[in-house]
């Protein structure tokens, strides 16, 4: 097991270099920064160790933090530092899944036994974590790309295959898949997983700098560079390297990138100094990059030294059967991060959902998810883009609208056969005969993916 790490963040410096060494002086592995932004990049599922963080801090703040870590993984503990005023604040923040806070003026062994006791609780939580995989329950894996379809079964086993590799991976998928979410896990299975994970999205470069902040510069480089500066790939030395939407990459630099993928080194610029760089590539993609050469829009030559590995992520649309259980999980998630009681979702919402297109994907579903738990969705109609199209015989329409049905239900009532025959209005004998028909596998649906009948039924 890795050493147990405590990344603290204030933007004093006096005071931060002090709480460091106090709590180095206490035995602690401490990783000190002046802002959040940082510490994200060092955030995963992996991450052995505590985030103790002030509350009051410019740019992004401690509450910003700790629900950005808690959409990464909620049982990472965030510690707060809070000043006499902020105290409310923290109690709140405490509501909403913060480990504890601390309150300035402060000793550093009160901070350190607060640490330590927040260490052996993550410890205990990867811990049990391991032991569900080796006993063959839900892993983390399938918890961050949940879905019991057979495209989703293929994507986690290769995205457990490839990210316990080095090899640099292409990840494809349409908008809102989740291709982001693949590569943290990519990155988070790997032996890179306590280095930082820095993510670029190559559509939202400038123009102007956009090699400054990718490959860095030296003092007088360009007018305006006052003084040396890390790019983005350098930042990332031993970690993982996301570039977002690749086919964005202006043609002339990616000549430039491609030399670093195969060299691995980069050139600030304004220097002739080179320097190495050790780093995973993960780039992804939302347009076919063949047609893109084919265009003459993206290199070949690229293409090819990226794709030593590639991912395909599913749409929705090609794993319609997962919807009723995601949405259940994504509306969980969502009363979790607002601070909001589970709703009891009503088995025509999820009929509804079931039903609907899609465009967005996940993204799009979690949209409706979080309108849901803050009751802005005003009833099933308003769920999706409206009720899916195309040809088709009508006995297949029936077909496919009836199979949703029976999803959506039997997801609604968490597993329990009874109520789902009940409410149907049909036979336990007629539902066990249509859930076998239209392939309804026990293991899909109901909590954990384990479906159950009431013991009086």
């Amino acid at each position: 097991m890795t050493e147990q790490r405590v990344l603290l963040v204030d933007d004093e410096e006096e005071l931060r270099r002090s709480t460091a060494q106090a709590l180095g002086l206490s035995g602690l592995s401490v990783q000190a920064f002046a802002s959040a932004d940082q510490v994200l990049e060092l955030i995963g599922y992996s991450f052995d160790g505590v985030v103790v963080t002030d509350i009051r801090m410019p740019g992004m703040d401690g509450m910003t933090l700790l629900h950005r870590i808690r959409e990464l993984d909620a049982e990472i503990p965030v510690i707060l530092v809070t000043g006499h005023g902020d105290v409310q604040l923290a109690v709140k923040a405490m509501r909403e899944g913060a480990y504890d806070f601390l309150e300035k003026p402060f000793t550093p062994q009160h901070l350190a036994g607060i640490i330590r006791r927040a260490l052996d609780r993550r410890g205990l939580v990867l811990e049990n974590r391991r032991l569900r995989a080796v006993a063959g329950k839900r892993d983390d894996l399938e918890t961050r790309l949940p879905g019991r379809t057979q495209v989703m079964v293929d994507l986690r086993y290769r995205i457990r295959a490839i990210g316990a590799t080095d090899a640099d991976t292409l990840i494809i998928g349409d908008t809102g898949a989740g291709k982001e979410v693949v590569a943290r896990a990519v990155h988070d299975i790997s032996p890179r997983a306590n280095r930082p994970f820095i993510a670029i999205n190559c559509a939202a470069l400038p123009q102007n700098l956009i090699e400054s902040e990718l490959f860095g510069h030296e003092a007088g480089a360009f007018p305006g560079a006052i003084r040396a500066r890390y790019g983005k790939f350098e930042h990332g030395r031993g970690g993982t390297i996301l570039l977002d939407e690749i086919g964005s990459l202006p043609f002339d630099l990616q000549a430039k990138f491609l030399r670093v993928l195969q060299e691995r080194v980069i050139t600030r610029l304004g220097s002739n100094e080179v320097v190495p760089l050790d780093v995973r590539f993960v780039a992804t993609s939302k347009v076919d990059l063949a047609a893109e050469v084919a265009a003459g829009r993206f290199r070949a030559d690229l293409l090819y030294r990226l794709n030593v590995a590639t991912i395909h992520v599913p749409s929705l649309e090609q794993r319609r059967a997962d919807i009723p259980l995601l949405f259940l999980q994504l509306v969980r998630e969502a009363a979790a991060r607002y601070g909001r009681e589970d709703p009891q979702v009503p088995p025509d919402v999820i009929s509804a959902i079931a039903q609907r297109d899609w465009p967005g994907n996940v993204r799009e579903l979690r949209n409706a998810a979080d309108r849901l738990v803050l009751g802005l969705e005003a009833g099933p109609g308003e769920a999706g883009t409206g009720p899916r199209e195309g040809a088709g015989r009508l006995a297949d329409k029936v077909a496919a609208f009836e199979r949703s049905i029976i999803a959506g239900a039997i997801a609604a009532h968490g597993g329990a056969l009874r109520p789902v025959y009940e409410a149907l209005g049909i036979s336990r004998k007629t539902l066990y005969e249509k859930m076998q028909k239209y392939g309804l596998d026990k293991r899909m649906l109901g909590p954990d993916h384990i479906l159950y009948e009431d013991q009086d039924g």
